[in-house]
């Protein structure tokens, strides 16, 4: 099938009813979320859960990708109005984009956003569609060997790329392996770690992890801060940039969809990492860099393009190796795997309606949310004001209903309530989730690709250094991890600032 057949039947799988409504509720649901601060693409996407196991599995995924894509968006408007990123990857569009808003330049900076945020995501999924296929192709040579080198790298560049201690996220890692043992030995079938409770005997349910790492972990923390939401009292008008802002801004948009990219390629690759890559790209471009940090229209649009762009080439190591590239994709392919799927090199074969489906729903997800964008601001603004004593509770009660509702098990709720004063423990201790996750994700592939490759070798350790990809990787994983601890010493990190 070539790829104006996979296009064609992208759009058939889309013109479903039922896929064209959970897309559009997505990304409703998405910018909402975006733009609310305290809530998250991952917190939302692990309450949502439950309620995509009466779907069917294209729909769920659309749906769940449309939340993920329309954070993006609906973030830019609370960093804009508010100074708070409604979502974490919008921070860098605070510096600027705050600072129009106060210049009575919101609708600018609110539209700039808009468009760029709409020409990144755009081209991010046809970039997606064209690479994705190709790289499927190329990993069709992997065996249990060269997965679990891959495996290894994952979660090495999740820890390098951390932004606090790489010592803590190596931590978090090793912890998200050993609770992704808990349950059936996939050998021998006997019990590891359950000690005696029947719940663990298939694992920990990923459900009420997940949610209450995120969920109940972020309403916690919230509780804590009682964050103080002021809101610029500014006419939001002229939303469609002048020309002069084009032309501040078109080279930006562009460098930070490019950017976006190829960072959202890489493991551990988040919108935080390509928004601050762009934002310093941009200011070093300009003819006017004392311009930034007062107000730059180039500082809004650059980053927002690379975040949007990066939500899309997230999906390529997910859908391609089976890698999940950050928190918010673990929880997708724990989304995929509840459903049965498995990412990797077949999916595209065994599952080419669910594929096309998705990526054409991101197509039309992207003209949604600029059509959303414009008329529902004022909502949107209206929105910021809901009191959180309101808001919180809400949240923990789509938590508790979800982790019940999931199998009837008090014993699961307990489960989340446990892992949420944990999240949250790690969030005072400046631990991140992240790599616990991901490691949690991951624990089953590593664990069958580690004992299948034994088996293959007759216990010989060897097989991962006789054969030229997995010894690569497994070599770039040990520089990588090296780098990450020693870059923290002393003298290494006096000779990277020199």
């Amino acid at each position: 099938m070539d790829f104006w057949q996979s296009m064609a039947l992208g759009f058939a799988v889309l013109a479903e009813p039922a896929n064209i409504l959970f897309c559009f509720a997505g990304v409703l649901l998405g910018t909402l979320v975006g733009v609310l601060p305290g809530l998250g693409p991952a917190a939302t996407i692990a309450l949502l859960l439950p309620v995509t196991f009466r779907l069917g599995p294209t729909p769920s995924i659309i749906m769940i990708a449309g939340i993920y894509y329309g954070a993006k968006y609906g973030g830019s408007t609370t960093s804009i109005l508010m100074n708070i990123p409604g979502e974490a990857d919008s921070v860098v569009t605070c510096i600027d984009g705050h600072k129009m808003a106060r210049a009575g330049r919101a609708g600018p900076a609110l539209g700039i956003a808009a468009f760029g945020s709409f020409i990144a995501g755009t081209l991010g999924t046809v970039g997606l569609m064209l690479l994705a296929p190709m790289l499927a192709k190329f990993a069709l040579r992997f065996g249990p060997p060269e997965i679990f080198a891959l495996m290894m790298l994952a979660l090495t560049l999740l820890i390098y790329l951390a932004s606090g201690s790489p010592i803590k996220a190596l931590l978090m890692a090793a912890l998200g392996i050993f609770l992704g043992t808990i349950g059936m030995d996939i050998f021998t079938g006997k019990q590891k770690f359950t000690l005696g409770i029947v719940t663990l005997y298939d694992g920990l349910g990923i459900v009420p992890v997940i949610m209450g790492l995120f969920g109940v972990a972020e309403v916690l923390e919230n509780i804590e801060k009682g964050i103080k939401r002021e809101i610029y009292k500014t006419q939001v008008k002229n939303l469609f940039p002048t020309l002069k802002d084009w032309k501040e801004s078109i080279g930006a948009i562009f460098r930070g969809t490019i950017l976006g990219f190829f960072v959202g390629i890489l493991p551990g690759g988040g919108g935080i990492i390509s928004t601050l890559v762009s934002y310093g790209v941009e200011k070093r471009l300009s003819k006017h860099p004392e311009q930034f940090g007062q107000g730059a229209i180039a500082g809004v649009a650059g980053p927002e393009s690379a975040n949007n762009a990066t939500s899309g080439s997230n999906f390529i190591p997910l859908m391609t190796l089976g890698i999940p590239c950050n928190s918010v994709m673990a929880i997708i392919l724990a989304a995929l795997l509840l459903h049965g799927l498995r990412p990797g090199p077949l999916l595209i074969k065994e599952n080419p309606s669910l594929f096309w489906g998705v990526l054409a729903s991101m197509y039309v997800g992207n003209v949604i949310l600029l059509l959303l964008n414009w008329p529902l601001i004022s909502l949107w603004v209206r929105l910021l004001k809901v009191p959180y004593a309101i808001l919180l509770p809400l949240i923990l009660f789509f938590c508790l209903l979800g982790s019940y509702t999931l199998n009837n098990n008090f014993v699961e709720v307990l489960i989340m309530i446990i892992f949420g004063v944990i999240g949250y423990m790690m969030r005072k201790l400046e631990f991140e989730p992240a790599p616990l996750v991901l490691a949690y994700v991951l624990s089953p592939l590593i664990e069958g690709s580690l004992l299948r490759s034994l088996l293959m070798s007759q216990g010989n350790p060897v097989i991962f250094f006789s054969r030229p990809i997995a010894c690569t990787v497994l070599i770039m994983a040990v520089i990588l991890l090296l780098t990450s601890t020693l870059r923290k010493t002393p003298l290494f990190k006096g000779s990277l600032e020199d």
